[in-house]
């Protein structure tokens, strides 16, 4: 009879250090680390596919739009990353203005965009188009610049330059150092010929 006692004590214990041990190894447990913020604020709020974002400007019209088939949302730093993204600009006037690339990262509270990897940007209304490596634009100001060589080009003509800026509301380009072009001289039709 003692030797079914001592049998249940020792189940009993053995039990009960079972317990403790799954206890003690529960991955349920709360954690009593700290939340590391710069950790947390690289975390995705939203990952879309085939998304477009538009932002409104205060007066509720559409400053720019940024269309990708790959979309990172970060809330905490208000920057959505975009894989191939296509932007649709928007000028004083309204006029739609082009630009995409390889990769984007746009600000959606200074409505910062950066567009880099074979960065262009499309005046359809001019005719022409800038090519550079990276392509900054400033939503607000409606100003686009780059500090790479940027090549611009209205076929037949083109120019190039060290770093380019591109006002958006007077349709102003400014080609900055290292500046060098191709202007073709203008061909006489049969009728213009004497």
């Amino acid at each position: 009879m003692i030797g079914r006692i001592r049998k249940r004590v020792w189940l009993a214990g053995l039990v009960a250090a079972l317990g403790v041990l799954l206890v003690w190894l529960d991955p349920r447990s709360t954690d009593d680390r700290p939340v590391d913020p710069a950790a947390q604020a690289e975390e995705p709020g939203h990952v879309l596919e085939n998304a477009e974002m538009t932002l409104f400007g205060e007066s509720g019209r559409i400053e720019q739009s940024l269309a990708s088939p790959l979309l990172v949302y970060i809330p905490q730093r208000a920057t959505a990353e975009a894989t191939q993204p296509v932007a649709s600009l928007y000028d004083s006037e309204d006029r739609e203005w082009l630009a995409n690339a390889n990769e984007g990262t746009l600000n959606t509270d200074t409505q910062a965009l950066t567009l880099s990897g074979d960065a262009r940007l499309l005046a359809p209304a001019e005719g022409w188009q800038l090519d550079t490596d990276e392509l900054h634009y400033d939503g607000l100001a409606r100003h686009a610049w780059s500090e790479a060589p940027a090549l611009l080009q209205q076929p037949p003509q083109q120019m190039s330059a060290t770093r380019m800026d591109v006002w958006l509301d007077t349709s102003q380009v400014r080609l900055t150092d290292n500046v060098r072009g191709h202007h073709p001289p203008a061909s006489q039709t049969p009728q213009e010929s004497p």
